[in-house]
């Protein structure tokens, strides 16, 4: 199994839900990044999403958004997102990290140079926002050659027809997206993300994250109890930009925290 799978495995064997936690690569420069990824893996994160800077980030909200142009600005590149991950498995060798983006960065890199070079570095997964199913065989046949899953997103759009389209060839977890519209913009009712977990789940045989629009312990520990993963982003990128790295881990441990302990 990958770090994915193992990671995923032994929270279960715990009852408990994964933490997953959101940076953006470069906001506001690689070594702050690189310090709230090991703070974020020390504080309770199962999970680190990395997100790959791109001028146009059509699912994110104006936090994400801010957050991708001053990386854009401190220079942060492909090559720059890899070279953190490098640098991060100096120290944490076992934390899943999955990449999270938009395809034009990707294509320009080339899918297979991408698909390479991140499992090198000790990247677990790919999260590609603008790709849909019909359309990512390319970059899926590029991630299986080198172990790397391939996570698709389910939305409260996604119906009965589609759904099976959507989990077909994912692998590691599914993300749902609570919510329509941009990431931290709203949040989804709670019997609503619950029904839509278990749609998800009768699906497929894989862990279901549910992220976008969760800001507090309290959101988290409510999806935590169907849920087998909370992704939180925009919070931790807002705490970031507004506090620091000291604010933004005190955040995230409490987010963990109440991840972890929904279900005992």
């Amino acid at each position: 199994m990958n770090r994915l799978d193992q990671t995923f495995s032994a929270l279960k064997a715990q009852n408990k839900a994964a933490f997953i936690a959101y940076v953006m690569a470069g906001d506001p420069d690689a070594g702050t990044t690189l310090a709230m990824m090991k703070g974020l893996a020390d504080k309770g994160a199962d999970v680190i999403e990395l997100g790959l800077p791109f001028t146009d980030p059509m699912a994110d909200g104006p936090t994400i958004q801010g957050a991708a142009l001053r990386a854009l600005a401190s220079g942060m590149s492909v090559k720059g997102v890899l070279k953190l991950v490098e640098d991060f498995r100096q120290t944490h060798p076992d934390t899943p990290v999955v990449a999270m983006g938009y395809a034009n960065p990707i294509f320009i890199y080339g899918f297979d140079a991408f698909a390479k070079d991140a499992a090198r570095v000790g990247i677990d997964g790919l999260i590609c926002v603008d790709i849909p199913p019909e359309e990512d065989e390319d970059l899926r046949t590029a991630l299986e050659s080198t172990g790397l899953s391939l996570i698709r997103l389910a939305t409260p759009t996604t119906d009965e027809a589609r759904l099976p389209r959507v989990v077909a060839n994912t692998s590691g977890f599914v993300y749902y997206v609570s919510t329509t519209g941009v990431t931290g913009a709203k949040t989804g009712e709670s019997q609503a993300v619950n029904e839509a977990v278990a749609r998800v789940k009768a699906a497929c045989d894989l862990p279901v994250a549910v992220g976008f629009g969760v800001k507090t312990s309290e959101r988290a520990r409510d999806i935590a109890q169907s849920a087998d993963a909370v992704v939180v982003g925009s919070a931790i990128v807002e705490a970031l930009h507004t506090g620091g790295v000291d604010q933004a881990l005190h955040l995230a441990a409490d987010l963990a925290q109440a991840a972890h302990s929904a279900r005992g």
